[in-house]
Protein backbone atom coordinates (compact mmCIF):
# COMPACT_ATOMS: atom_id res chain seq x y z
CA UNK A 1 0.00 0.00 0.00
CA UNK A 2 1.06 3.20 -0.62
CA UNK A 3 -1.45 5.12 1.79
CA UNK A 4 -3.04 4.44 5.13
CA UNK A 5 -5.50 7.10 5.00
CA UNK A 6 -8.77 6.15 6.66
CA UNK A 7 -11.10 7.93 4.21
CA UNK A 8 -9.37 7.49 0.61
CA UNK A 9 -11.11 9.16 -2.34
CA UNK A 10 -9.57 6.20 -4.74
CA UNK A 11 -8.23 2.64 -4.41
CA UNK A 12 -6.11 1.20 -7.21
CA UNK A 13 -5.18 -2.59 -8.14
CA UNK A 14 -3.81 -4.26 -10.92
CA UNK A 15 -6.07 -6.86 -10.06
CA UNK A 16 -9.43 -5.55 -9.39
CA UNK A 17 -12.72 -8.17 -9.35
CA UNK A 18 -15.19 -6.39 -11.71
CA UNK A 19 -17.76 -8.07 -14.12
CA UNK A 20 -16.85 -11.29 -12.62
CA UNK A 21 -12.76 -11.10 -13.46
CA UNK A 22 -10.05 -9.71 -11.99
CA UNK A 23 -8.57 -6.46 -14.29
CA UNK A 24 -6.27 -3.39 -13.27
CA UNK A 25 -8.63 -0.60 -12.27
CA UNK A 26 -8.53 2.50 -10.03
CA UNK A 27 -11.89 2.81 -7.79
CA UNK A 28 -13.48 6.77 -7.05
CA UNK A 29 -15.01 7.02 -3.86
CA UNK A 30 -17.24 10.05 -2.51
CA UNK A 31 -19.41 10.21 0.25
CA UNK A 32 -18.94 6.39 1.06
CA UNK A 33 -20.14 5.34 -2.36
CA UNK A 34 -18.31 4.24 -6.01
CA UNK A 35 -18.86 7.18 -7.86
CA UNK A 36 -16.37 5.90 -10.38
CA UNK A 37 -14.33 3.07 -12.05
CA UNK A 38 -10.80 4.07 -13.96
CA UNK A 39 -8.03 2.82 -15.43
CA UNK A 40 -5.82 1.80 -13.27
CA UNK A 41 -3.42 4.62 -11.68
CA UNK A 42 -0.39 4.19 -9.26
CA UNK A 43 -1.60 8.03 -8.02
CA UNK A 44 -4.55 6.71 -6.57
CA UNK A 45 -4.88 7.37 -2.63
CA UNK A 46 -4.35 3.81 -2.01
CA UNK A 47 -2.06 1.36 -4.33
CA UNK A 48 -2.64 -2.07 -3.74
CA UNK A 49 0.41 -3.96 -3.57
CA UNK A 50 0.49 -6.37 -6.89
CA UNK A 51 0.70 -9.26 -5.20
CA UNK A 52 -2.95 -8.68 -3.56
CA UNK A 53 -6.25 -8.19 -5.19
CA UNK A 54 -9.26 -5.90 -4.84
CA UNK A 55 -12.83 -7.15 -4.21
CA UNK A 56 -16.10 -6.86 -2.88
CA UNK A 57 -17.11 -6.57 0.73
CA UNK A 58 -18.40 -10.02 1.49
CA UNK A 59 -22.01 -11.00 2.13
CA UNK A 60 -23.03 -13.05 4.80
CA UNK A 61 -26.74 -13.58 5.40
CA UNK A 62 -26.66 -16.47 8.01
CA UNK A 63 -25.00 -15.13 11.11
CA UNK A 64 -26.00 -15.83 14.78
CA UNK A 65 -24.18 -13.10 17.03
CA UNK A 66 -27.10 -13.96 20.07
CA UNK A 67 -27.82 -10.10 21.18
CA UNK A 68 -29.42 -9.38 23.14
CA UNK A 69 -29.68 -12.46 25.52
CA UNK A 70 -26.63 -14.37 25.20
CA UNK A 71 -23.64 -11.99 24.57
CA UNK A 72 -21.63 -14.40 26.77
CA UNK A 73 -21.98 -16.65 23.49
CA UNK A 74 -20.85 -13.80 20.66
CA UNK A 75 -22.28 -10.23 20.30
CA UNK A 76 -22.32 -7.60 18.08
CA UNK A 77 -19.61 -6.04 19.09
CA UNK A 78 -17.18 -9.31 18.90
CA UNK A 79 -19.29 -11.01 15.52
CA UNK A 80 -18.94 -7.81 13.57
CA UNK A 81 -15.48 -7.20 13.95
CA UNK A 82 -14.72 -11.36 13.37
CA UNK A 83 -16.71 -10.55 10.13
CA UNK A 84 -14.64 -7.28 9.35
CA UNK A 85 -11.60 -9.48 9.69
CA UNK A 86 -12.38 -11.85 7.39
CA UNK A 87 -13.70 -9.38 4.77
CA UNK A 88 -17.12 -9.21 5.10
CA UNK A 89 -18.88 -6.28 5.40
CA UNK A 90 -22.59 -6.90 5.68
CA UNK A 91 -24.15 -9.77 7.67
CA UNK A 92 -27.51 -10.25 8.31
CA UNK A 93 -28.30 -11.66 11.46
CA UNK A 94 -30.51 -14.62 12.50
CA UNK A 95 -33.58 -14.71 14.59
CA UNK A 96 -32.00 -17.19 17.44
CA UNK A 97 -30.37 -17.72 19.75
CA UNK A 98 -31.10 -14.20 20.98
CA UNK A 99 -33.04 -13.26 23.97
CA UNK A 100 -36.06 -12.41 22.79
CA UNK A 101 -36.00 -14.54 19.46
CA UNK A 102 -36.80 -12.21 17.06
CA UNK A 103 -40.36 -13.11 16.34
CA UNK A 104 -41.60 -9.80 16.68
CA UNK A 105 -41.38 -6.10 15.96
CA UNK A 106 -40.95 -5.25 20.02
CA UNK A 107 -38.45 -8.10 19.66
CA UNK A 108 -36.42 -6.63 16.58
CA UNK A 109 -36.65 -3.18 18.30
CA UNK A 110 -34.62 -4.77 21.08
CA UNK A 111 -32.09 -6.80 18.50
CA UNK A 112 -31.78 -3.08 17.13
CA UNK A 113 -30.89 -1.23 20.48
CA UNK A 114 -28.49 -4.24 21.76
CA UNK A 115 -26.89 -3.34 18.14
CA UNK A 116 -26.30 0.52 18.47
CA UNK A 117 -22.98 1.60 18.23
CA UNK A 118 -21.45 -1.76 18.15
CA UNK A 119 -20.94 -2.34 14.09
CA UNK A 120 -17.82 -2.65 12.51
CA UNK A 121 -19.62 -4.12 9.56
CA UNK A 122 -23.37 -3.22 8.03
CA UNK A 123 -26.19 -5.25 9.08
CA UNK A 124 -29.66 -6.30 8.37
CA UNK A 125 -31.93 -8.62 10.30
CA UNK A 126 -34.16 -11.83 10.06
CA UNK A 127 -37.38 -12.29 11.63
CA UNK A 128 -38.71 -16.12 13.44
CA UNK A 129 -41.82 -17.98 12.20
CA UNK A 130 -43.07 -20.10 14.80
CA UNK A 131 -46.14 -21.81 15.49
CA UNK A 132 -47.45 -18.55 17.73
CA UNK A 133 -46.96 -15.46 15.17
CA UNK A 134 -48.57 -17.50 12.09
CA UNK A 135 -50.61 -15.52 10.42
CA UNK A 136 -48.62 -11.74 11.48
CA UNK A 137 -45.58 -12.24 9.28
CA UNK A 138 -46.33 -9.17 7.94
CA UNK A 139 -45.69 -7.70 10.80
CA UNK A 140 -42.03 -8.45 10.97
CA UNK A 141 -41.55 -7.81 7.11
CA UNK A 142 -43.02 -4.41 7.67
CA UNK A 143 -40.69 -3.71 10.80
CA UNK A 144 -37.59 -4.43 8.83
CA UNK A 145 -37.01 -7.71 7.94
CA UNK A 146 -35.40 -9.50 4.83
CA UNK A 147 -37.41 -12.73 5.33
CA UNK A 148 -38.25 -15.07 7.97
CA UNK A 149 -36.64 -18.21 8.95
CA UNK A 150 -39.02 -21.53 10.30
CA UNK A 151 -37.47 -24.84 11.92
CA UNK A 152 -38.71 -27.95 10.58
CA UNK A 153 -36.81 -29.87 13.13
CA UNK A 154 -36.18 -28.72 17.17
CA UNK A 155 -34.13 -25.71 17.14
CA UNK A 156 -32.60 -26.35 20.11
CA UNK A 157 -33.66 -23.31 21.44
CA UNK A 158 -36.89 -23.58 23.88
CA UNK A 159 -37.86 -19.96 22.59
CA UNK A 160 -38.25 -20.77 18.84
CA UNK A 161 -40.33 -23.20 18.48
CA UNK A 162 -40.45 -25.64 15.09
CA UNK A 163 -43.11 -26.05 12.19
CA UNK A 164 -44.87 -28.85 11.04
CA UNK A 165 -45.30 -29.46 7.33
CA UNK A 166 -48.40 -27.71 7.12
CA UNK A 167 -47.32 -24.44 9.24
CA UNK A 168 -44.71 -24.21 6.70
CA UNK A 169 -47.40 -23.84 4.08
CA UNK A 170 -49.47 -22.11 5.57
CA UNK A 171 -46.02 -19.39 6.07
CA UNK A 172 -45.19 -19.80 2.70
CA UNK A 173 -49.15 -18.82 1.77
CA UNK A 174 -48.98 -15.38 3.87
CA UNK A 175 -45.30 -14.75 2.64
CA UNK A 176 -46.87 -15.04 -1.00
CA UNK A 177 -49.13 -12.38 -0.72
CA UNK A 178 -46.54 -9.73 -0.03
CA UNK A 179 -43.50 -11.42 -1.79
CA UNK A 180 -41.95 -12.11 1.24
CA UNK A 181 -38.92 -15.10 1.58
CA UNK A 182 -39.20 -17.74 3.80
CA UNK A 183 -36.00 -19.36 4.54
CA UNK A 184 -36.01 -23.27 5.89
CA UNK A 185 -34.13 -25.06 7.82
CA UNK A 186 -34.27 -28.62 6.93
CA UNK A 187 -34.56 -31.62 8.85
CA UNK A 188 -37.29 -33.61 9.71
CA UNK A 189 -37.42 -34.89 13.40
CA UNK A 190 -38.46 -38.25 12.59
CA UNK A 191 -35.96 -39.21 10.48
CA UNK A 192 -33.63 -37.69 13.31
CA UNK A 193 -32.19 -40.76 16.21
CA UNK A 194 -30.35 -39.35 20.17
CA UNK A 195 -26.66 -39.23 19.64
CA UNK A 196 -24.61 -39.82 22.40
CA UNK A 197 -20.96 -40.52 23.34
CA UNK A 198 -17.31 -38.93 21.61
CA UNK A 199 -17.30 -40.68 18.35
CA UNK A 200 -18.23 -38.53 15.56
CA UNK A 201 -19.64 -40.77 12.68
CA UNK A 202 -22.04 -41.79 14.88
CA UNK A 203 -23.35 -38.53 15.62
CA UNK A 204 -23.56 -38.07 12.04
CA UNK A 205 -25.77 -41.21 11.63
CA UNK A 206 -27.73 -39.80 14.08
CA UNK A 207 -28.67 -37.02 10.97
CA UNK A 208 -28.96 -38.60 8.18
CA UNK A 209 -29.22 -37.11 4.30
CA UNK A 210 -32.68 -38.20 4.45
CA UNK A 211 -33.67 -35.94 6.47
CA UNK A 212 -32.54 -33.10 5.00
CA UNK A 213 -33.85 -34.41 1.63
CA UNK A 214 -37.59 -35.41 3.16
CA UNK A 215 -37.54 -31.67 4.19
CA UNK A 216 -36.28 -29.88 1.12
CA UNK A 217 -38.74 -31.71 -0.69
CA UNK A 218 -41.76 -30.45 1.23
CA UNK A 219 -40.47 -27.10 1.10
CA UNK A 220 -40.02 -27.06 -2.49
CA UNK A 221 -43.75 -28.81 -3.36
CA UNK A 222 -45.56 -25.93 -0.44
CA UNK A 223 -43.31 -23.11 -2.84
CA UNK A 224 -45.03 -24.68 -6.00
CA UNK A 225 -48.04 -25.09 -4.36
CA UNK A 226 -47.77 -20.90 -3.02
CA UNK A 227 -45.74 -19.60 -5.56
CA UNK A 228 -43.56 -18.45 -2.77
CA UNK A 229 -39.92 -17.83 -2.17
CA UNK A 230 -37.91 -20.13 -0.56
CA UNK A 231 -34.69 -20.77 0.72
CA UNK A 232 -32.99 -23.77 2.24
CA UNK A 233 -30.04 -22.71 4.17
CA UNK A 234 -27.10 -24.99 5.20
CA UNK A 235 -27.37 -27.50 2.94
CA UNK A 236 -25.01 -30.33 3.79
CA UNK A 237 -26.70 -33.34 1.59
CA UNK A 238 -26.16 -33.82 -1.70
CA UNK A 239 -28.72 -35.63 -1.99
CA UNK A 240 -30.74 -33.13 -2.02
CA UNK A 241 -29.57 -31.38 -5.25
CA UNK A 242 -31.41 -32.83 -7.95
CA UNK A 243 -34.40 -32.02 -6.64
CA UNK A 244 -33.24 -27.96 -6.22
CA UNK A 245 -31.84 -28.51 -9.91
CA UNK A 246 -35.57 -30.05 -10.99
CA UNK A 247 -37.30 -27.47 -8.47
CA UNK A 248 -35.83 -24.46 -10.28
CA UNK A 249 -35.47 -25.83 -13.59
CA UNK A 250 -40.06 -25.72 -13.59
CA UNK A 251 -39.56 -22.24 -11.99
CA UNK A 252 -40.75 -23.07 -8.31
CA UNK A 253 -38.76 -19.73 -6.67
CA UNK A 254 -36.49 -21.37 -4.99
CA UNK A 255 -32.54 -20.79 -3.62
CA UNK A 256 -30.39 -22.70 -1.44
CA UNK A 257 -27.29 -22.24 0.59
CA UNK A 258 -24.10 -24.34 1.93
CA UNK A 259 -21.53 -23.50 4.14
CA UNK A 260 -17.69 -23.96 4.27
CA UNK A 261 -17.62 -26.78 6.73
CA UNK A 262 -19.71 -28.72 4.32
CA UNK A 263 -17.21 -27.81 1.49
CA UNK A 264 -14.27 -28.12 3.69
CA UNK A 265 -13.81 -30.36 6.48
CA UNK A 266 -14.64 -34.51 5.99
CA UNK A 267 -16.40 -36.48 8.90
CA UNK A 268 -14.32 -39.31 8.18
CA UNK A 269 -11.60 -37.42 9.61
CA UNK A 270 -13.32 -35.48 11.98
CA UNK A 271 -11.30 -36.72 15.91
CA UNK A 272 -13.63 -38.05 18.08
CA UNK A 273 -15.01 -35.92 20.78
CA UNK A 274 -13.96 -32.77 19.66
CA UNK A 275 -17.95 -30.65 20.07
CA UNK A 276 -16.27 -27.83 17.89
CA UNK A 277 -16.78 -30.34 14.87
CA UNK A 278 -20.56 -30.47 15.66
CA UNK A 279 -23.15 -28.74 13.71
CA UNK A 280 -26.65 -29.62 12.89
CA UNK A 281 -27.04 -31.10 9.88
CA UNK A 282 -23.51 -32.27 10.47
CA UNK A 283 -20.86 -32.32 8.35
CA UNK A 284 -20.68 -35.50 5.76
CA UNK A 285 -18.07 -37.90 4.13
CA UNK A 286 -15.79 -36.67 1.31
CA UNK A 287 -17.78 -38.22 -1.41
CA UNK A 288 -21.01 -35.75 -0.46
CA UNK A 289 -18.33 -33.15 0.02
CA UNK A 290 -17.39 -33.54 -3.75
CA UNK A 291 -21.01 -33.83 -4.89
CA UNK A 292 -21.71 -30.57 -2.91
CA UNK A 293 -18.31 -28.84 -5.02
CA UNK A 294 -20.51 -30.07 -8.33
CA UNK A 295 -23.29 -28.18 -7.22
CA UNK A 296 -21.18 -25.09 -6.46
CA UNK A 297 -19.73 -25.17 -9.99
CA UNK A 298 -22.90 -25.67 -11.74
CA UNK A 299 -25.07 -22.91 -10.26
CA UNK A 300 -27.17 -25.40 -8.19
CA UNK A 301 -25.70 -23.61 -4.48
CA UNK A 302 -26.55 -19.87 -4.76
CA UNK A 303 -24.25 -18.78 -1.92
CA UNK A 304 -21.81 -20.16 0.69
CA UNK A 305 -22.64 -18.66 3.82
CA UNK A 306 -20.76 -19.39 7.28
CA UNK A 307 -23.66 -19.97 9.26
CA UNK A 308 -21.81 -18.61 12.34
CA UNK A 309 -23.35 -20.36 15.40
CA UNK A 310 -21.06 -20.36 18.35
CA UNK A 311 -21.08 -20.79 22.25
CA UNK A 312 -19.17 -20.40 24.69
CA UNK A 313 -16.78 -23.07 25.71
CA UNK A 314 -18.67 -25.30 28.06
CA UNK A 315 -21.05 -25.79 25.86
CA UNK A 316 -18.18 -26.70 22.83
CA UNK A 317 -15.55 -28.31 24.67
CA UNK A 318 -17.95 -31.22 25.70
CA UNK A 319 -16.51 -34.69 24.49
CA UNK A 320 -20.28 -36.21 24.66
CA UNK A 321 -21.54 -35.26 21.04
CA UNK A 322 -25.14 -35.90 22.02
CA UNK A 323 -24.80 -32.95 24.54
CA UNK A 324 -22.22 -30.51 22.94
CA UNK A 325 -23.70 -27.38 21.10
CA UNK A 326 -24.25 -27.90 17.74
CA UNK A 327 -22.85 -24.76 15.66
CA UNK A 328 -19.52 -23.65 13.61
CA UNK A 329 -18.20 -20.45 14.20
CA UNK A 330 -17.05 -19.17 10.91
CA UNK A 331 -17.81 -15.51 9.86
CA UNK A 332 -13.82 -14.53 10.15
CA UNK A 333 -12.80 -17.96 8.07
CA UNK A 334 -15.05 -18.41 5.97
CA UNK A 335 -13.37 -17.33 2.42
CA UNK A 336 -9.46 -18.30 3.52
CA UNK A 337 -11.07 -21.95 4.10
CA UNK A 338 -13.14 -22.31 0.99
CA UNK A 339 -10.36 -20.78 -0.61
CA UNK A 340 -7.91 -22.89 0.58
CA UNK A 341 -10.10 -26.12 -0.73
CA UNK A 342 -10.72 -24.65 -4.25
CA UNK A 343 -6.91 -24.11 -4.95
CA UNK A 344 -6.42 -27.75 -3.83
CA UNK A 345 -9.21 -28.45 -6.27
CA UNK A 346 -7.87 -26.34 -8.90
CA UNK A 347 -10.67 -23.87 -8.77
CA UNK A 348 -10.11 -20.12 -9.79
CA UNK A 349 -10.47 -17.64 -7.51
CA UNK A 350 -13.51 -16.22 -9.70
CA UNK A 351 -15.43 -18.73 -9.63
CA UNK A 352 -15.87 -18.84 -5.74
CA UNK A 353 -16.35 -15.11 -5.32
CA UNK A 354 -19.84 -14.47 -6.45
CA UNK A 355 -20.87 -17.12 -4.30
CA UNK A 356 -19.79 -14.80 -1.67
CA UNK A 357 -20.78 -11.54 -2.52
CA UNK A 358 -23.99 -11.14 -5.44
CA UNK A 359 -24.80 -14.46 -4.83
CA UNK A 360 -25.92 -13.99 -0.70
CA UNK A 361 -26.75 -10.48 -1.66
CA UNK A 362 -29.95 -11.47 -3.95
CA UNK A 363 -31.31 -14.15 -1.94
CA UNK A 364 -32.06 -10.84 0.38
CA UNK A 365 -32.51 -8.13 -2.19
CA UNK A 366 -29.55 -6.26 -0.96
CA UNK A 367 -27.34 -3.92 -3.36
CA UNK A 368 -24.06 -5.55 -2.08
CA UNK A 369 -21.11 -7.58 -3.41
CA UNK A 370 -20.45 -5.92 -6.70
CA UNK A 371 -17.49 -3.70 -7.69
CA UNK A 372 -20.05 -1.16 -9.37
CA UNK A 373 -20.86 2.73 -9.90
CA UNK A 374 -23.38 4.27 -6.94
CA UNK A 375 -22.88 0.72 -4.83
CA UNK A 376 -21.77 1.04 -1.00
CA UNK A 377 -17.42 1.38 -1.44
CA UNK A 378 -17.55 -1.94 0.68
CA UNK A 379 -14.24 -3.38 -0.49
CA UNK A 380 -11.42 -5.94 1.00
CA UNK A 381 -8.08 -6.45 0.13
CA UNK A 382 -7.45 -10.24 -0.26
CA UNK A 383 -4.04 -11.55 -0.78
CA UNK A 384 -4.49 -15.33 -1.95
CA UNK A 385 -1.43 -16.82 -1.85
CA UNK A 386 -0.49 -15.91 1.73
CA UNK A 387 0.02 -19.32 3.90
CA UNK A 388 -0.26 -19.74 7.87
CA UNK A 389 -1.97 -21.57 10.60
CA UNK A 390 -5.12 -20.49 12.16
CA UNK A 391 -4.52 -19.57 15.70
CA UNK A 392 -6.75 -18.96 18.09
CA UNK A 393 -5.29 -15.48 18.72
CA UNK A 394 -5.99 -14.63 15.28
CA UNK A 395 -9.75 -15.24 15.77
CA UNK A 396 -12.11 -11.81 16.60
CA UNK A 397 -15.06 -13.99 18.45
CA UNK A 398 -15.58 -14.06 22.11
CA UNK A 399 -15.16 -17.45 22.45
CA UNK A 400 -11.96 -18.27 20.33
CA UNK A 401 -13.33 -21.67 18.86
CA UNK A 402 -13.09 -23.22 14.92
CA UNK A 403 -12.71 -26.91 14.23
CA UNK A 404 -9.81 -24.62 11.58
CA UNK A 405 -7.42 -23.80 14.75
CA UNK A 406 -4.25 -25.93 13.92
CA UNK A 407 -5.05 -25.96 10.26
CA UNK A 408 -2.62 -24.81 7.48
CA UNK A 409 -5.27 -21.94 5.68
CA UNK A 410 -4.05 -19.95 2.11
CA UNK A 411 -5.22 -16.30 1.92
CA UNK A 412 -5.58 -13.90 4.04
CA UNK A 413 -7.69 -10.39 4.44
CA UNK A 414 -5.44 -7.70 4.70
CA UNK A 415 -7.79 -4.37 4.73
CA UNK A 416 -11.72 -4.31 4.63
CA UNK A 417 -13.17 -1.20 3.68
CA UNK A 418 -16.36 -0.16 4.46
CA UNK A 419 -18.56 2.84 3.07
CA UNK A 420 -15.11 3.63 1.74
CA UNK A 421 -13.21 3.66 5.24
CA UNK A 422 -11.03 1.60 6.01
CA UNK A 423 -12.04 -0.64 9.00
CA UNK A 424 -9.85 -3.25 9.32
CA UNK A 425 -6.70 -4.19 8.60
CA UNK A 426 -4.95 -7.53 9.51
CA UNK A 427 -1.76 -5.26 11.17
CA UNK A 428 -3.87 -3.23 13.37
CA UNK A 429 -7.14 -5.03 13.76
CA UNK A 430 -11.07 -2.98 13.79
CA UNK A 431 -9.88 0.52 13.27
CA UNK A 432 -13.88 1.94 13.13
CA UNK A 433 -17.62 1.07 14.59
CA UNK A 434 -19.03 3.02 12.10
CA UNK A 435 -21.40 -0.11 10.52
CA UNK A 436 -25.30 1.22 9.53
CA UNK A 437 -28.40 -0.96 9.74
CA UNK A 438 -29.74 -2.21 6.30
CA UNK A 439 -33.44 -2.19 5.91
CA UNK A 440 -34.90 -3.74 2.46
CA UNK A 441 -36.97 -1.03 1.81
CA UNK A 442 -33.98 1.22 1.37
CA UNK A 443 -33.50 -1.00 -1.47
CA UNK A 444 -37.15 -0.35 -3.21
CA UNK A 445 -35.96 1.64 -5.39
CA UNK A 446 -33.41 -0.48 -7.27
CA UNK A 447 -34.38 -2.32 -10.20
CA UNK A 448 -32.62 -4.58 -13.07
CA UNK A 449 -32.02 -7.63 -10.31
CA UNK A 450 -31.94 -11.05 -11.26
CA UNK A 451 -34.09 -13.44 -8.72
CA UNK A 452 -31.83 -16.12 -8.25
CA UNK A 453 -32.98 -20.40 -8.54
CA UNK A 454 -35.21 -19.05 -11.68
CA UNK A 455 -33.66 -16.59 -13.93
CA UNK A 456 -36.68 -14.08 -14.08
CA UNK A 457 -35.14 -10.73 -14.08
CA UNK A 458 -37.52 -7.75 -11.91
CA UNK A 459 -38.45 -4.55 -13.19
Amino acid sequence: MTSMLRHPASIAARRTFVDGVFRPATIRIADGTISGIGRFTDQADVVVDDAHVLIPGLVDSHVHFNEPGRTSWEGFATGTAAAAAGGVTTVVDMPLNSLPVTTSPAALAAKREAAAGQLATDLAYWGGAVPENLGSLGELLDAGVVGVKGFMAPSGIDEFGHLSGAQIEAALSELALRDGLFIAHAEFEEFLTEAAGPVFTDFVASRPPEAEIAAVRVVVEAARRTGARAHIVHVSAAGALDLVRQAKADGVRLTIETCPHYLTLDADAVPDGEGRYKCCPPVRGRANQDALWDGVLDGTIDAIVSDHSPATADLKNVSDLGVAWGGISGVQTGLASVWTEARRRGIDLERILPLFTTGPAAIVRLSRGEIVREAPAHLAVFDPDAEYTLGADDLHYRNRLSPWVGTPLRGAIRETYLHGERVYTRDEGVLARSGREVFPHEQAQLSGYVELGTGIASS
